[in-house]
């Protein structure tokens, strides 16, 4: 099975390592300040040193103005920026325009009439990711730990090259996989002792689980 799998939210060298180590071929930074996973991106820009040439480093923001953009991209120099909150077609354009970076853009779902919300930024995004919406009251845009219907991905056609997200874990991705084929797989919460904190025992667990869901589909 090759599959994209992104570990997201990382604060810590612990935990940045296990990530690698597991084979994660992307890692995410978030750029958040309402989230317990925002990191300063100086900080961001040492820790993703160890990343280089292993996995590429993405940066994750909500509704960031170009100043901010500037300074995380200053900062942390990232391979590809993932835009996840209300950021219109322009907005994303522009922004990978400025930056020269590929970039991600995220969409909320709960049933198949929200995968429309993807067309105006086909040709635009280079990736999609798809995450569940938010609980009624969050504050967090993702990282909720929320599954949503992920069978509703099954009609999307090949040419839709996406990361499945929400509320995924060791004991769920085999289910996941066995539904849909994405592309590539986004998890944070699902790798966390608590919000905010990530567990290597859970982030080796997670790699474990995936490996096992490989093996069965190979089957």
């Amino acid at each position: 099975m090759t599959i994209d799998i992104k570990i997201c939210g990382l604060k810590t060298e612990d935990a940045l390592a296990a990530a690698l180590a597991g084979g994660a071929s992307h890692v995410g930074f978030i750029f958040f300040q309402k989230s317990p996973r925002y990191v300063l991106p100086a900080d961001a820009g040492r820790l993703r040193q160890a990343a280089i040439g292993r996995a590429k480093a993405v940066a994750v923001t909500v509704d960031a103005d170009d100043a901010a953009l500037d300074t995380i991209v200053a900062e942390m120099a990232p391979d590809a920026l993932q835009f996840h909150g209300g950021e219109t077609p322009e907005r994303v354009s522009a922004a990978k325009a400025r930056y020269g970076l590929p970039v991600i853009k995220a969409l909320s779902i709960r049933d198949a009439a929200d995968l429309a919300a993807m067309d105006p930024y086909r040709g635009i995004a280079d990736r999609f990711l798809f995450d569940a919406k938010p609980p009624k009251g969050a504050e967090l845009p993702g990282g909720n730990g929320v599954p949503f219907d992920w069978r509703v991905l099954a009609a999307l056609g090949a040419d839709v090259d996406y990361m499945l997200s929400g509320g995924l874990n060791a004991r769920n991705i085999g289910e996941a996989l066995r539904l849909v084929s994405p592309a590539g797989i986004d998890i944070s919460s699902g790798v966390e002792s608590a919000p905010g904190i990530k567990d290597v025992g859970l982030i080796e667990a997670f790699f474990r689980a995936l490996r096992a869901a490989g093996e069965k589909s190979a089957a």
